[in-house]
């Protein structure tokens, strides 16, 4: 299927974007009908479809739909908004494990849920992106994390050197509804449209225990915060929200009074100024407490470079040498601890447990791995980390093929280089680093 929306779903996208970039103050009254299009909603089952995912609470997937008739079902969905039926089901919370040990929560809606939601997204997207602010990185066309963090090797470049390294606890799960509603109607009009949001955040949750019972909550309900990490709108409304600090940021002219710059994706943002980090800390707190939002203080500090460092985005910015020349400059490196996550994912892939799979399933799986750091680990001097990365890669597949043929090799020379990318067909990461750079470029 084609990513690629129809001419008429362009064309009101782009309608709705102009008007809002034409006038800041317009609030958009007619738009529930939008969301039982035909076009919007076979795009935004399309988009879905091609992200896959887990099924929600229901158990249906996106072959139980095909076996029953997709035309079918989204007919049947578009009569429910259409008439106004339409009631989304519990989410479905997950636990994703956090690299310091912790545990993450994760909401994963029903399919029909996401469809809905994701026809929500194709028409308020354009709207609210015209009113999304330019240090804003993170879920929009045309940028990126990587753009982030270039930005923020610029504002160093330019002698930002002293900076706010900040962090939010738990920011999608603190967003109070009240305010944030405010922030959406503040662009939206349509009850019907702010109703569905409204319903979307307090949708319950529904876990399931070590013993496989189920249990629901109502706790974004009872509390009145937080959007699920996992809602397809989810993204839209966090950016819609963090909107409103970058916003008083500048109205309340800390911008210009201290000539501090914020670069933000999500919910990491970093501040950058030329000596008065502190006095933007404590700006950057009054504000968080009146959008109701808790500064981490354990993770949140003041950096000064060239003799502090501090990690954004998952690069470490911080003094560096030329390999070339010797002399000293500010830049960035991927994190250590993502080489060690990546270590640590190479050796999970290759653990002795493994060895009854193929061992292109396991190439496949590594190639993936090297794959996507590459494309994102492409900024600062990289020759030293993609080293350290393939020698582990090339240590860890031979030890396990040596496992899996149990062969007695103690230097694994029966596994070369050349037999582990020529004939396995390892990628080997200078080489893909380089091809992906040019294409970029």
């Amino acid at each position: 299927m084609s990513l690629q929306p129809p001419k008429q779903l362009e064309k009101l996208r782009t309608a709705l974007h102009a008007k809002a970039k034409a006038s800041p103050g317009y609030r958009f009254y007619v738009l529930y009908d939008k969301l039982h299009r035909w076009d919007v909603l076979v795009h935004a089952y399309e988009r879905c479809k091609a992200n896959k995912g887990a099924a929600g609470v229901d158990d249906q997937t996106f072959q139980d739909i095909e076996s029953y008739g997709e035309r079918r079902w989204l007919e049947e969905l578009a009569r429910e908004i259409q008439d106004k039926t339409y009631q989304p089901q519990p989410v479905r919370r997950v636990w994703i494990p956090k690299p310091d040990g912790k545990q993450r929560p994760l909401g994963i809606p029903t399919i029909r849920d996401r469809v809905v939601q994701m026809a929500a997204v194709l028409v308020l997207e354009p709207i609210f992106e015209a009113d999304l602010q330019p240090e804003q990185h993170a879920y929009r066309s045309g940028k990126s994390a990587l753009e982030a963090v270039q930005a923020v090797e610029k504002l160093l470049d330019r002698g930002y050197t002293d900076v706010v390294d900040a962090d939010l606890s738990g920011y999608f799960d603190s967003i109070p509804h009240a305010e944030l509603m405010k922030s959406v109607a503040r662009r939206v009009s349509d009850r019907h449209v702010l109703h569905l949001v409204k319903m979307w955040l307090e949708a319950p949750v529904e876990e399931t225990d070590e013993r496989g019972r189920k249990r629901r909550t109502t706790a974004n309900k009872d509390e009145r915060r937080g959007t699920p990490q996992g809602g397809v709108l989810s993204p839209l409304l966090a950016n819609v929200y963090m909107r409103r600090f970058l916003v008083a940021w500048k109205r309340l002219g800390h911008r210009e009074r201290l000539d501090a710059h914020i670069v933000n994706y999500a919910d990491d943002f970093v501040i950058c100024t030329r000596g008065h980090a502190g006095e933007a800390l404590a700006a950057m707190r009054e504000i968080m407490s009146r959008v109701k939002l808790t500064v981490n203080d354990k993770k949140t500090r003041r950096a000064t470079l060239p003799d502090d460092a501090f990690t954004f985005l998952g690069y470490t910015f911080c003094r560096q040498y030329s390999r070339r020349t010797g002399a000293a400059y500010l830049g960035c490196r991927p994190a250590v601890k993502k080489i060690r996550k990546l270590c640590g994912d190479i050796s999970e892939w290759t653990d002795r447990r493994t060895c009854l799979r193929d061992v292109s399933e396991i190439v496949v799986k590594l190639n993936q791995k090297i794959r996507g750091w590459a494309s994102y680990f492409c900024l600062g001097p990289k020759v030293r980390v993609n080293a350290i990365v393939m020698r582990h890669a090339r240590r860890r597949l031979r030890r396990w093929l040596c496992l899996k043929h149990k062969v007695q090799d103690p230097k694994h020379a029966r596994f070369s280089d050349p037999y582990l990318h020529c004939q396995l067909r390892l990628l080997p990461l200078d080489a893909l680093a380089q091809s992906l750079l040019k294409a970029k470029a």
